[in-house]
């Protein structure tokens, strides 16, 4: 009888595995001692394996460390937990652990070298196969023409930098978004980077989602995740994409483009940031051509790190007026995400009442489209379907009524959704 035995995964050769020496970390000595010394001064007692769970040591290190803190009579065992010794500080322990909280007071799990990161990212730089039917199973939720697929096609195989421009409310965002899609791999992130002493905080739960693996040689210090996706809008300042210090911790926040690193970066509505598209498209003129950027420490001292991500900008402004040549040409690929055909927009609508289980009345697509048109809208926008229907969701809700998609509450939905006056132009 043949097996069919389920195969073992391979593992990704990328990650790193457990470190079981010191020297093996990467990082000096001297920091992964004030990390157990600082977690037992601030916990009070420990023990090797809320040692493990916290720092993300392994035994041999731990055990390494253990003996020779008694050595130096820095501390002393309390009992035994099982298997496991429980301890406290000695009366030199905790000065010299209250010395090292003034510098810096981070008692998490101990971060990974600057170089070992370098080596990682790089070596997890988005590699995808598609093809028109793959992208479109991606984008399924989307009505996308197949020639806009087709542009957009190329960017992604490339994992180059992508500029979506067009009309307001044309579907752009919800295409960036989609993007992540494409990816089915799982990458890993560290916890932290240390850089010249200092530790630089990367793995942010809201951003990276933990993904489940198998692979019991990852160095836990490693977290494996989905690819990130990070979207920036109208907030996005300079000060974002620098590292901030924590002057009540001494711990250094990594900016958006080093958390995103292996994923996608989206800069929405770009040309309505509090930074200028001038400030921004210099700031990244280098980092886009050559996939590294350069932070500062609060010493003054610069640093490289990986800029391996997809950026992609949206906006519905002129790119030309936005950005020069130099920098248009470092954006690979630019699509145009153009106004939608009737066809389209009655497919969007028929969609929406679809996922909604919304009655409505024959011929209703076309009556809204013949009402954007009578209110002033000069193109037709994929987002008008959705939109009118939870207006009138809303009116039926306010009036205690079920849901219908009547030209009645179409009219009176429209009436809210544009703007008019003597003077005002339809939105």
């Amino acid at each position: 009888m043949t097996s069919l035995a389920t195969p073992t995964p391979v593992r990704p050769p990328a990650w790193p595995i457990i470190p079981d020496r010191l020297e093996d970390l990467g990082i000096p000595r001297a920091m992964v001692m004030d990390l157990v010394l600082r977690f037992l001064w601030l916990h009070g007692a420990g023990t090797l394996r809320s040692l493990h769970d916290n720092l993300k040591l392994s035994f041999p290190i731990l055990e390494t460390l253990f003996h020779q803190f008694r050595q130096q009579q820095l501390l002393e065992v309390k009992g035994m937990q099982g298997n496991d010794y429980s301890f406290t500080l000695t009366n030199a322990g905790r000065a010299l652990a209250s010395s090292r909280n003034e510098v810096c007071q981070y008692a998490g799990p101990a971060p990974v070298s600057l170089p070992q990161y370098h080596q990682v990212v790089k070596a997890q730089a988005a590699k995808v196969r598609l093809s028109r039917n793959s992208l479109r199973e991606a984008f399924s939720d989307l009505v996308l023409s197949d020639e806009l697929l087709d542009q957009l096609g190329p960017s992604l195989i490339g994992h180059q930098s992508l500029f979506l421009y067009g009309g307001t409310g044309n579907g752009k965002t919800s295409i960036a978004e989609r993007i992540l899609r494409v990816y089915r791999d799982t990458v890993v992130v560290p916890y932290a980077v240390e850089v010249d002493g200092h530790v630089i905080a990367l793995f942010d739960p809201v951003v990276h989602r933990r993904a489940p693996h198998k692979d019991e040689l990852l160095d836990p210090r490693w977290v494996a995740c989905e690819r990130p996706c990070i979207t920036m809008g109208g907030e996005l300042s300079a000060s974002m994409l620098e590292l901030r210090l924590d002057e009540a911790t001494g711990v250094f926040v990594a900016p958006c483009q080093m958390k995103s690193n292996n994923g996608i970066l989206i800069i929405d509505d770009f040309g309505r940031q509090m930074l200028s598209p001038r400030q921004l498209l210099n700031r990244w003129v280098v980092p886009l051509d050559r996939r590294v950027d350069y932070l500062t420490l609060a010493s003054g001292m610069k640093f490289q790190i990986p800029f391996e991500m997809m950026v992609v900008f949206s906006t519905n402004l002129n790119p030309y007026e936005l950005a020069d040549e130099a920098f248009l040409r470092r954006i690979q690929t630019k699509v145009l995400v153009d106004n939608i055909s009737p066809a389209v927009f009655d497919k969007i609508f028929q969609r929406v009442v679809d996922t909604n289980q919304a009655p409505c009345e024959p011929g209703a697509a076309e009556y809204l489209r013949q009402r954007c048109a009578a209110a002033g809208s000069k193109h037709l926008r994929a987002c008008y379907p959705m939109d009118i229907y939870r207006l009138v969701r809303a009116i039926s809700e306010y009036e205690g009524r079920p849901v219908r998609l009547t030209r009645a509450n179409m009219d009176r939905a429209v009436a809210l959704y544009f703007a008019r006056g003597a003077d005002a132009q339809t939105v």
